[in-house]
């Protein structure tokens, strides 16, 4: 036959109806040994498999954690860095306020809720990504607490990129406020469940003058990092020869010299020897008028019942009708809200030619040092009339034993400032 598969099979059939022939021995344990050596090598290759997975596991996982933990920075060095992927999207929305930094003053504390420029004053990746949120939705929105000591101070400043919404949650405090363009001060007490509102570019301050700690609630309008001026910091970046020519003390320059920075941060201020520096501290209430445009008594406000609960509200009406004459002053204040930097002092020269500029709310001075007159043309980026925010102002118009108590020198020591005139 021609199929030589079915020949084979034959032969092997005829072979075997003739007797069986077995193997020899040694055929048979040649033929094991190379089974043995067989397996072995393939048990050796996955031993030496899954060690060889194992120890690149251990690796990568060590190499992930780690650069999970450092980042580069462009000198060569390594630092934190966040992982972003790792933070819930919750903390867009969300800030655990009482496990943020607490920045603590001789006379209280501050808390925020805040964005930062500078990305290593976060404290942790979810306050980052919260800070990161609200700026990046805009949201004209910054928040903080403030706690006050009994009898601590609250320095006077004014914030040029924001105004500012206050409850008190507890205590009470004498307010003082001073408008821009204005030596008239208001001032007023609050107590808990009422309202401040302070205008940007308004000098104010707040002074604990009841027995327990103050708690302020704090709302800023603006979604950038806040930027805040103290007094007493500005008073002591102006050279001395300006500030005695705005401010005209007797003795001039000396007296000037006389006013020594703290070494710790007077933010919120409590002197040792408060009871040395003050000997007649008085709480004045202004008119009404004044009061209103500043102040809101939410807790005495109208209710507005819904279902599964009430509103009350401190805001701004376009239609007043129903308001009380105070609320309206209040409702309109509302509406009309529109180089010494919060950080940064700049003294340099100007020449012929020069172009210089001054960001708004910034305190700047000109000194001419030449021997003719100094000639400026002056642009101003504004529709409205334009408010000025004068050092000679502010100062003399806040009470003596608020500088006092700020500037640690004897209440008697500030009669030496001539009060500004009446306009």
């Amino acid at each position: 036959m021609d199929n030589q598969a079915f020949e084979m099979h034959g032969e092997i059939i005829q072979s075997s109806s003739k007797g069986k022939e077995w193997p020899k021995k040694e055929e048979r344990k040649g033929s094991w040994s190379l089974m043995k050596v067989f397996l072995v090598c393939l048990l050796a290759c996955v031993i030496t498999t899954a060690i060889g997975v194992l120890t690149l596991s251990l690796v990568y996982v060590k190499n992930t954690a780690f650069i999970k933990d450092t980042g580069a920075k462009d000198d060569g060095t390594t630092s934190p860095e966040p992982d972003e992927t790792s933070v819930d999207i919750k903390y867009q929305f969300l800030n655990h306020l009482g496990k943020s930094k607490v920045h603590n003053y001789p006379g209280g504390e501050i808390q925020w809720a805040r964005f930062r420029n500078d990305v290593n004053e976060y404290q942790s990746d979810e306050e980052m990504e919260f800070g990161k949120s609200i700026n990046n939705h805009r949201s004209k929105m910054t928040f903080g607490t403030l706690r006050i000591k009994s009898k601590g101070l609250r320095a006077p400043h004014w914030h040029f990129n924001a105004n500012e919404h206050g409850y008190l949650l507890q205590g009470t405090a004498w307010i003082g406020v001073i408008g821009a363009d204005d030596s008239v001060v208001t001032t007023y007490n609050v107590t808990a469940g009422q309202v401040i509102f302070f205008p940007r570019n308004t000098v104010h301050w707040i002074k604990n003058v009841g027995p327990e700690d103050c708690v302020f609630l704090l709302f800023f309008t603006t979604h950038e990092e806040l930027q805040t001026l103290d007094v007493d910091d500005a008073f002591f970046s102006t050279p001395e020869d300006i500030a005695a020519r705005a401010l005209k003390p007797q003795g001039g320059v000396n007296f000037i010299r006389t006013f020594k920075k703290q070494v710790e941060d007077q933010a919120v201020n409590l002197p040792p020897n408060l009871n040395e520096l003050v000997q007649n501290a008085t709480y004045v209430q202004s008119p009404d008028n004044l009061v209103w445009q500043y102040f809101y008594n939410l807790k005495g406000s109208a209710q507005y019942p819904f279902p599964g609960g009430i509103f009350q509200w401190a805001r701004y009406r376009i239609n007043g009708t129903g308001l009380n004459e105070t609320e309206k002053i209040f409702s309109e204040s509302l509406n009309k809200v529109g180089v010494i930097l919060s950080s940064v002092t700049a003294n340099f020269n100007i020449g012929i030619g020069d172009v210089i500029f001054f960001p708004v709310g910034t305190q700047h001075y000109i000194k001419s040092v030449c021997d003719e007159d100094l000639f400026l043309i002056l642009a101003y980026s504004t529709g409205n009339q334009l408010e000025t925010l004068r050092m000679k102002d502010y100062f003399h118009a806040t009470a003596d034993h608020i500088l006092a108590q700020l500037f640690f020198k004897k209440q008697d020591e500030f009669k030496k400032f001539p009060k500004a005139a009446k306009k």
